[in-house]
């Protein structure tokens, strides 16, 4: 797959030419989804009606008076890790997670980072720390992720009201998985995460960890994508194993198994919810999977879906919204899938990956980050 995504370009700006001088170079060769080039400077990247069809419309979200209390989200990679962000932040809404081959949060934030002058010094401060720290962890510098540490930062965001009270999580059912064919992100990166939600007070019998599983780095499906432990676009792989339908069902509890799917893919606008939004990075365009039931009735569920990096529409096209298999179990059991899409750039974001190391503005983690508003006002116009 190529390092920059799609072919059209930009100019930079005065910003981020800057850029291109400022940062040390640190030359690495890094996995298939995530490659960056060693450039001359380090950051040159980062600064700036059927169920099988999709209609699109490219419409606004429709008003369905979905029930937000009942909110979950899921995610791959750095959907993972937006998928946790989100959590934290709107914690009085959320009550679940799935995150596969992920981290704890805040992982990439790194104290220098927090006393850098610059924002895009902090940006590669981040950056590296992403990279070395927080996936595979070539520099022994950088070690394991301080979960306790990070819990604490979380709690600080808390108290500040930054994000919503921690301690809301501590109801939420929380899914983890690591294959033990992945080689993008470590067990031990997983671990962390484990000890993280240990630490912000999930208890452990509302934690499932899969460690054991037999997938590279991808989501894991009865039937779909590569070959069980390959990691290749789309970043499905086909293990015999549902994890859509275990991440739902440890979430949800007993769940109706899933029926025919009579709901309709739609293609929606993204713009009106960056409105107003710098640096947002958000495709012109999701999706969402909407049951015929929960048009006609009030009350449904949301689960939010974060692709990976490199697994957006624009990367794999509807690989991920109708292989990743979420929407399987959405007409039997009243639930609305969204699949909100992030778009590459090629200075900022090559890879098309969620913000979870400040690309869009440091405030990355709480609820005042682009990409977290933008996601919960979608999920206000469902509820309206």
């Amino acid at each position: 797959m190529g390092l920059l995504g799609r072919t059209a370009t930009r100019q930079p700006t005065p910003a981020e030419k800057c850029v291109r001088l400022a940062i040390p170079v640190i030359t690495h060769n890094f996995c298939s989804e995530f490659k960056l080039f060693a450039f001359a400077a380090l950051f040159a990247a980062l600064t700036s009606t059927a169920a099988t069809e999709v209609v699109n419309a490219s419409e606004e979200l429709p008003r369905l008076r979905a029930d937000l209390a009942q909110t979950s989200v899921s995610g791959l990679s750095s959907g993972a890790y937006m998928a946790t962000q989100f959590q934290i932040a709107h914690s009085s809404i959320v009550i679940g997670a799935g995150i596969v081959a992920g981290g704890p949060y805040g992982c990439a934030e790194s104290a220098a980072s927090r006393l850098a002058p610059f924002w895009f010094t902090a940006v590669g401060y981040n950056l590296t720390q992403a990279l070395q720290g927080c996936m595979q962890n070539r520099l022994s510098a950088w070690g394991i992720p301080d979960a306790k540490a990070l819990a604490i930062r979380a709690e600080t965001f808390s108290d500040g009201g930054r994000i919503d009270p921690l301690g809301d999580i501590k109801s939420d059912r929380v899914y983890l998985y690591s294959g033990t064919a992945d080689d993008v992100i470590l067990p031990a990166i997983m671990d962390k995460a484990r000890e993280f939600y240990r630490l912000a007070g999930v208890p452990d019998g509302q934690v499932e960890y899969v460690r054991d599983g037999k997938a590279g780095h991808a989501i894991v499906t009865m039937t779909e994508g590569t070959a069980c432990g390959v990691t290749k676009a789309p970043f499905l792989t086909d293990c015999d194993y549902d994890q859509a339908g275990a991440i739902l069902k440890h979430v949800y509890g007993n769940l109706t198994p899933p029926g025919n799917a009579s709901g309709v893919f739609t293609e929606f606008t993204q713009k009106p919810y960056s409105k107003g939004l710098s640096r947002h990075g958000l495709a012109d365009n999701g999706y969402a999977y909407i049951p015929v039931g929960c048009r006609n009735a009030a009350g449904c569920r949301v689960h939010v879906a974060f692709h990976g990096c490199s697994q957006g529409y624009e990367f794999v096209g509807d690989a991920h919204v109708k292989g990743a298999g979420f929407h399987r179990w959405a007409d039997a059991n009243r639930l609305i899938v969204l699949y909100p899409q992030v778009q590459s750039d090629p200075l900022t974001n090559p890879k098309g990956c969620w913000d979870w190391w400040g690309y869009t503005q440091l405030d990355y983690l709480t609820q005042k980050a682009p990409q977290i508003i933008a996601v919960r006002r979608m999920l206000a116009v469902l509820a309206e």
